[in-house]
């Protein structure tokens, strides 16, 4: 059991409710900016992270949306969205996108709670700190790849994985 799951109860609670309570356990600036949606910024080793929490009755579904600011340059776009494939398939959950529009790498995963589901704490948690730990882990090889003149298959060798035990 995590330590938020001693903490925060979480039968018959709004799946925003349970990420409100898990922001405001480890102190991250957060919004509530309607019933079903919540927004936080979350500081990681590289920057600063957006997070935007949203969840659909009809769909059942608690959406996560992690993004940061990419502006290549328009030359390398082909480039991030082999090198965004790429990392995609070294993940199990979740995966990138790039929307040009907005200038914005996002990793995005939805949580499907059909059938009366109800989110844990512990499972909110671990979402968001996937979404961070994968956006921490590629963000060096989207930088090289825009601005270094790497290529995607080089630039993805610096991505490390998880690391296990201790040295």
């Amino acid at each position: 059991m995590a330590r938020t799951e001693a903490v925060f109860p979480h039968d018959g609670i709004h799946p925003i409710d349970i990420v409100e309570a898990v922001a405001a356990h480890h102190d991250w600036d957060f919004d509530r900016l309607a019933d079903d949606q919540i927004a936080m910024t979350i500081q990681g080793q590289w920057r600063s992270y957006s997070l935007t929490l949203a969840w659909s009755a009809q769909e059942a579904v608690l959406r996560l949306i992690c993004s940061f600011e990419l502006d290549p340059p328009a030359d390398r776009l082909p480039l991030i969205y082999e090198t965004l494939n790429l990392a995609n398939d070294q993940v199990w959950d979740g995966g990138f996108a790039f929307w040009s529009r907005q200038r914005l790498m996002v990793w995005r995963y939805g949580l499907v709670l059909a059938g009366d589901a109800v989110a844990s704490t512990e499972q909110v948690d671990r979402m968001i700190a996937n979404a961070l730990i994968s956006s921490e882990r590629f963000y060096p090889s989207f930088q090289l790849v825009a601005w270094g003149n790497t290529g995607p298959a080089a630039a993805l060798d610096i991505a490390m994985g998880e690391a296990y035990g201790r040295a």
